[in-house]
C-alpha cells in the first residue's frame, strides 16, 4: 500500500475512521472485531474524538488494541475547540489517552475553529509534543483564512495536518483550500471519503458510469469512490465501517489505478468546483 508522510511518520493511505463507533453496545464486539481485521491486513492510522459519543469511541478503541503492539499504530484524536486552551487542552489530552489506554497520541488535532486565540492553543500543542504525549499536532475543518492565521503565529507552521471531508460528492476544497495545502506541503486527511455509504444522498451506486467503471475493475462503487479520493496518492483517507468485509475492501481499494479516461468521465458526471464553497462540517 503507498504510504503518506504525516508530521515525521510515514503511514498507509487508508487508515479507519471511528465516528458513531462505540455508541451502542450492541455493536461493541462487531466494532472491536472490523478494527482488529483491518489492522491485520495492514492498517495503521485509527482516527478518533474526543467528541465521538463524548468519549464512547476512545473507550471502544482502548479495548480493541489494548493487545496490540502500540509502536505498529498511528492514533489521531481531535480536543473540543472550547477545550483547546493551555488549562484545559492538557486536561483533555489526557482523558483522551485514558480512554485509549496508551501513553502518547502520534496526532492530536483541533477539531474546528473556536473562540480561543489560535496562538494559545498552539502553545499548549507544542508543550503537548514536549512533554512526549503527542507525537505531531494538526488542525481539522480548517479553510484557508484559518490555515493563514494558524501559520500566522508562533510555531503555526509545525502544523502536520488538516482533516476535512472530502470525496466525490463534496469536492469544495479542490477550490482554493486543497491548492493552499499542496502549496505549502500541508498533508490531506479526508473524512467521509466514500460519503457515508451514500447515506449523504448521493445515489453514487445509481450511477451507470462508477457501476461500469466498477466493473471493469472487479471493484464495488464504494471502491471506486475511495480510489478516486487516494488518486493523487498524497492523501488519508480514513473510511469509518463496522463490516469488516467493508474494511479489507477499503484497505483493497488503494490498489486500484484509475485510468485519465476513467478519471475525465467522472469529472464530466461530479464535476470540479467553479467557484468557492463553503468547508462542511460532521
Amino acid at each position: 500500500m503507498q504510504t503518506i508522510k504525516i508530521g515525521e511518520k510515514r503511514v498507509p493511505i487508508i487508515g479507519l475512521g471511528s465516528w458513531h463507533m462505540g455508541d451502542d453496545l450492541r455493536l461493541k464486539k462487531q466494532e472491536i472485531n472490523s478494527i482488529k481485521k483491518g489492522i491485520e491486513a495492514g492498517i495503521a492510522v485509527i482516527d478518533t474524538a474526543e467528541m465521538y459519543g463524548e468519549g464512547n469511541s476512545e473507550l471502544m478503541l482502548g479495548e480493541a488494541i489494548n493487545s496490540l503492539n502500540r509502536d505498529n499504530l498511528y492514533l489521531i484524536s481531535k480536543v473540543y475547540p472550547w477545550n483547546a486552551s493551555k488549562k484545559q487542552l492538557p486536561v483533555s489530552l489526557d482523558q483522551s489517552l485514558e480512554r485509549l489506554g496508551v501513553d502518547y497520541l502520534d496526532l492530536y488535532l483541533l477539531y474546528w475553529r473556536g473562540s480561543i486565540p489560535l496562538e494559545e492553543t498552539v502553545e499548549a500543542l507544542e508543550q503537548a509534543k514536549q512533554a512526549g504525549k503527542i507525537r505531531a499536532w494538526g488542525v481539522s475543518n480548517f479553510d484557508v483564512a484559518d490555515l493563514e492565521e494558524l501559520y500566522s503565529v508562533p510555531n503555526g507552521q509545525y502544523c502536520a495536518a488538516n482533516e476535512v471531508l472530502y470525496n466525490l460528492g463534496s469536492r469544495g476544497i479542490e477550490y482554493d483550500l486543497l491548492p493552499w495545502m499542496q502549496e505549502h506541503a500541508l498533508p490531506l486527511i479526508a473524512y467521509s471519503p466514500i460519503a457515508q455509504g451514500d447515506t449523504l444522498g448521493n445515489e453514487f451506486q445509481q450511477q451507470k458510469i462508477l457501476q461500469a467503471i466498477a466493473d471493469n475493475h472487479h471493484a464495488t462503487v464504494f471502491q471506486i469512490l475511495l480510489a478516486w479520493t487516494l488518486r493523487n496518492n498524497n492523501t488519508l483517507a480514513i473510511p469509518q465501517s463496522s463490516n469488516s468485509k467493508h474494511v479489507i475492501e477499503n484497505i483493497n481499494a488503494a490498489e486500484i489505478s484509475l485510468t485519465e479516461n476513467e478519471l475525465a468521465e467522472i469529472d464530466r458526471i461530479y464535476p470540479k468546483p467553479t467557484k468557492k464553497q463553503s468547508l462542511a462540517m460532521l
